[in-house]
Parts: C-alpha cells; structure tokens; sequence
C-alpha cells in the first residue's frame, strides 16, 4: 500500500512542469508588458560601452586558442574557455563541452537577438572531437541552435546529457545518444568518442541551480535547468571535482551541493549579467553572490564567465571583473 502521505514526486516536479528547491522564488512569470517596458527602458542592454570601446575590450580580453594544445587529449585537467558560458573541459582524456554558444546572435539560429560583441575563438565546425557536450538549460545564450547546427553538420557525435524536458529539441533534429537528467542524477563516462577505454572514468551529476527555462512563449519552465559537476576518480579520496553551475541565482542550493559531492577543484563561476538587480537578482547571481557561491562550494580555484561577449543586461562588459576584484576583497 501507497502511504498518501509521503510525496509521490521531488519536491520541484510541478504538473506543468518545474520549479526552483526554495518554492517561494518563481522565475519567469513576467507579463508581456513588463518585458516589453524593460525593453524600452533600455534593461537588456548595456547603458554604456567598455572603457575604450568594444574593440579594445575584445583584444584585452581575448587570445587565441592553442589550436595544438587542445587536440592532445591531456590526462591533466585543461579548461578552455570559448567566450560566455562556452567551456572546454578536457580531462583524463575525455574532451567535455559545455553550453556552447559560439554564433554571432544568442538568439533564435544564431542570427537573431542579443549580438555578440567578441568574436568566438572558434566556431561550432572547428572544434576538437566532443565526446561529452552537457547543456544546463535551454536558453538562447546556452543552447545555440546554429552552433549545435555546425558541430552535427561537422561529424560530430558526442555523448549528450540534458535536463529534464529538453531531449524532445534534439529529437527534432535527428540527433542521437541524448540523456535528460534530473536534479542528483549522475552518469558515468567510460569511454571516447572513437570507443576508447579511458584510464580514469569520468562521473557527471546533475545539480541543483535557481533559475528558470523558456525557449518560446508557450513553454516557460517546461524543462527543467541546472548545473553539473565533472568528477575523476569518483568516490576517491583524491577524488578531482570540476564544477559549472550554469544559469543561477545565489541560493542555499550550493551549500547543499559541497555537502553531498565534496569540494570542488574548479569552478566555472558566472560573474555577468546581473543588472538591473531588481529583474536579475532572482536569477542571475553578481560578483558578491558569486564569491559567497565559491565559499559555499568550498572551491579551491574558480574562473569567471557568463560576462563580456553578448549585448544581455545593462552593466557594462569591463564592469564584471571590477565588481568582481572589489567582492574579493
């Protein structure tokens, strides 16, 4: 017999769809006005340019990928950040990407939307052989359809894991060896692309992240969003831990994710688009909330992202690593 007490799904299962592990924070019902208001207000775009213009931002901040280097498949963990959230992971031989996002527009094909103000290093049919591409939700600026589009037209075949609700949009592309996961799922990854045994086995979960999905005007919160965390030697006491949140607003979430999977090594820490605070608070953390997420996650090195490429929101693209240096201290 059932207990009628006990639930019969977690805790952020609703009927329609899911929603963030503290129930009271809801994202993503705004009305058509507000965004179309905050539109005409100028909040998803920057009120200013960098110091010295975009271009100068763009050489400052961006050097070339070491196109050798990463067709090596190093045993050592080796972090290759492709601008945004686009993250190459390459571990015990494994090459992991993560949201890449490498078109001109984080918008409907890549050619629509937010525009993107520093070239990618590489686009989606130059990339090393991917044999894990992870996806933490499906918003424009983290799932591009036209780099996704460029990596399959390329012959890429990797092993795909997605949240919850999200495999139906790689159904209709034909794409195969997709997984969706859940909040505290893990797989793991014991062999390349070519079927090459690896000599440290990879585990990946799939955690907890404040924030919410929406990919038309008819699917808001539909799939489910999160982070995941990259672990070699799983189990181990020297086990190596590499961890990319996704999309987040600061929450206990973290806490809980260092108290269930152990520090983190690495940290693929957002850093971006957090103003104006009053919309963005909820969902994206800003440079303070992100060093309390690093403490949280008692990580021993962390990097920023999710700043300084797109058009999103309206702090400026040179003002991130600024707040950030005054959060530090």
């Amino acid at each position: 017999m059932v207990d009628p007490t006990l639930p019969t799904k977690p805790g952020h299962h609703r009927d329609s769809g899911y929603a963030n592990s503290d129930s009271s924070v809801v994202i993503g019902d705004f009305p058509w006005y507000e965004m179309v208001w905050r539109s005409l207000r100028g909040d998803f775009k920057p009120l200013a340019a960098p110091a010295q213009g975009y271009a100068a931002f763009a050489k400052a901040w961006s050097v070339p990928v070491d196109l050798a280097r990463i067709a090596q498949r190093p045993q050592e963990p080796t972090v290759t950040w492709l601008g945004h959230v686009s993250v190459l992971l390459q571990v015990g031989g494994l090459n992991i990407l993560m949201d890449p996002t490498l078109a001109d527009f984080a918008g409907p094909y890549g050619r629509f939307g937010a525009p993107r103000m520093v070239p990618a290093p590489l686009k989606g049919d130059a990339l090393p052989p991917i044999d894990v591409l992870l996806i933490s939700h499906n918003h424009y600026d983290h799932l591009c359809d036209a780099t996704v589009a460029a990596m399959v037209a390329s012959g890429q075949r990797p092993r795909i894991f997605v949240p919850l609700g999200l495999k139906p949009w790689f159904d209709a592309r034909g794409i195969a060896k997709v997984t969706e996961m859940d909040w505290w799922d893990h797989a793991d990854v014991s062999i390349d692309t070519n079927g090459k045994a690896l000599l440290q086995p990879l585990r990946i979960h799939f955690t907890p992240a404040q924030h919410w999905s929406r990919r038309t005007p008819f699917d808001t919160n539909a799939s489910l969003w999160g982070g995941y965390m990259v672990e070699r030697q799983a189990g181990a006491k020297e086990a190596w831990r590499f961890m990319f949140p996704g999309d987040t607003g600061y929450s206990a979430d973290f806490k809980t994710v260092r108290e269930r999977l152990g520090p983190v090594d690495l940290l693929a820490l957002p850093i971006g688009a957090y103003l104006p605070r009053d919309f963005m608070k909820k969902m994206h953390v800003n440079p303070a909330d992100a060093v309390q997420l690093m403490l949280d996650l008692d990580a021993k090195q962390a990097f920023g992202v999710h700043w300084g490429t797109f058009k999103l929101t309206q702090e400026a693209f040179d003002h991130p690593p600024r707040d950030l240096m005054e959060a530090l201290r």
